[in-house]
């Protein structure tokens, strides 16, 4: 799953973010037979082809709605906390530390697009845990996006977090300071539907205000009844 955060860093209003349906699926399926059938009479679809011109649509989308996701590893933004990883044989080769704070190299595929594609996770173990992440820069968060695998193609829904809520904070340069409670803000708290779109987006509660923060982190408290780990794809 992925946590994508839309925010502003200055005042201004963006519209919504609105993210492909089972409808629009069906219409790139179809407008992918109606060219390769013109071509050259190769009715073939591949998942590579539908995962491209997926591509290709959220890119000019988001490039139409010039809003930003501020919490993209490829834009500055870092994993600085999480918690216990899941590992299991030989699995465990495919993580490394990165830091006296036991950051996983890995977790950086929760910062960076899956596209719905199945494996392209950081899986926390158990059913609850959390993941802190530094914003590329100081924002006003508008918006939180949390994103799990297709359900068309996932293996196993059951690890998709459910119960979730993110806090977000001014940490400034040192990352190892405590946060006084009061400076620590409630953003969302929702539930993750495993019925509607793989990626779906919270605004930003209302009583936060216009606070400036550069730090947030999400909690979940259970997931979907997978009591060995829970993935996260994208935030």
């Amino acid at each position: 799953m992925t946590l994508e955060i839309w925010g502003i860093t200055k005042l201004e209003e963006l519209g919504a973010v609105e993210f492909l349906s089972k409808e629009d699926l069906e219409k790139i399926f179809g407008d992918l037979m109606n060219v390769k059938g013109a071509d050259n009479g190769d009715m073939k679809v591949s998942l590579d082809d539908i995962i491209m011109t997926t591509r290709d649509m959220l890119l000019k989308e988001s490039q139409r709605l010039d809003r930003v996701d501020y919490a993209l590893s490829s834009g500055g933004a870092m994993v600085v906390r999480h918690s216990e990883p899941f590992i299991i044989g030989k699995v465990r080769r495919w993580f490394r530390k990165i830091s006296l704070t036991t950051v996983y190299r890995d977790s950086e595929n929760m910062l960076k697009p899956s596209f719905g594609e199945p494996d392209q996770c950081f899986p926390l173990k158990g059913d609850s845990g959390f993941v802190q992440i530094r914003l590329k820069t100081t924002i006003i968060p508008e918006a939180i996006t949390l994103e799990h695998v297709d359900k068309v193609v996932a293996y196993d829904k059951s690890s998709a977090p459910k119960n979730c809520r993110v806090y977000g904070w001014h940490r400034g340069y040192n990352v190892d300071i405590a946060i006084e409670t009061g400076k620590i803000f409630l953003l969302a708290e929702f539930s993750y539907d495993l019925e509607k779109s793989n990626a779906q987006t919270f605004n930003v509660l209302d009583l936060v205000g216009s606070g400036l923060m550069d730090t947030v982190r999400l909690d979940f408290t259970s997931n979907h009844g997978n009591p060995s780990h829970t993935c996260i794809y994208r935030l």
